[in-house]
């Protein structure tokens, strides 16, 4: 049972929940989704697209992995032929698109995840919930989903999560909170552990003029090049959406080198703050 909760999520911020069992986070996490509703108060300025991963996913289901995840991307709002598209592109991602066509039912726990967490992700959502969506994931998977997470808050999204790792995400972490037994206090995030993060750096060129685009994952550090390169170093973990933003602007911007930095750079200090409501 949850009492005295009060807890305001802004745009474009990444929220961790945690406590011991039993104090309610996948119950307040249903809440925010508003797939439970609190029987007092009230939830206000829940977005249009919110999109769960709950801590149990349903694997008895009438429908092929693609299947689903259209269906899921087609409640959205998506077109049919944008929803499958963007459902064969998200099962790729996370490394399950050789079982598009088999049945829900009869997918490994880990595979079901797999989906769980694409129906989650293929109409961009405005509140992404996750409760334990890394749980069942191979190391890649873990992997997609932390980029996919670290895209979203970029693009001005919220995500909530829970999770058993303390280090899942903890250089990214906004806010976090700890429920107890007499409601939700503000948490300091677990701290980083030594050697658990890499970096690297990337070298491109953009357009005539051109400053590195707004709001790329991980806060990278920016600075300007020989030759007219601009440099980015960011934590690993979000090269890949890094590197999708530069190359999918508009005018696109031309990729020189990605490679790792050496092991004693230290975290560089981000160019500007992240999104603000």
């Amino acid at each position: 049972m949850l009492r005295g909760i009060d807890v305001e999520l802004r745009r474009g911020t990444l929220v961790r929940f945690h406590g011991s069992n039993g104090t309610g986070k996948s119950t307040l996490l249903r809440m925010l989704a508003g797939t439970d509703s609190p029987s007092e108060g009230r939830v206000e300025g829940r977005p249009r697209r919110v999109a769960y991963v709950p801590e149990r996913f349903p694997g008895a289901l009438p429908l092929t992995a693609l299947g689903y995840v259209t269906h899921l991307g087609r409640i959205h709002g998506l077109r049919r032929g944008e929803a499958k598209a963007r459902a064969g592109e998200w099962l790729e991602r996370l490394g399950a698109a050789e079982h598009a066509r088999t049945p829900v039912s009869e997918l490994s726990k880990g595979t079901a995840q797999k989906v769980a967490v694409a129906q989650a992700l293929v109409a961009a959502p405005q509140l992404l919930v996750l409760d334990e969506a890394w749980t069942g994931l191979d190391a890649a998977a873990r992997d997609e989903l932390d980029r996919s997470v670290a895209e979203r808050v970029a693009a001005g999204a919220t995500v909530a999560f829970v999770d058993h790792d303390p280090q899942r995400l903890v250089r990214a972490v906004d806010v976090a909170y700890r429920l107890e037994a007499h409601g939700l206090v503000p948490a300091e995030p677990p701290s980083l552990e030594a050697g658990s993060e890499s970096w690297v750096r990337i070298v491109a060129v953009g357009p005539v003029g051109a400053i590195a685009p707004a709001g790329l994952p991980g806060a990278p550090s920016v600075t300007a090049g020989p030759d007219g390169t601009t440099e980015l170093t960011v934590a690993s973990v979000h090269s890949d959406g890094v590197l999708r933003a530069l190359l999918g602007a508009r005018p696109a911007w031309h990729v020189r080198a990605v490679s790792p930095t050496p092991d004693q750079v230290q975290r560089p200090t981000p160019v500007r703050e992240r999104n603000q409501p």
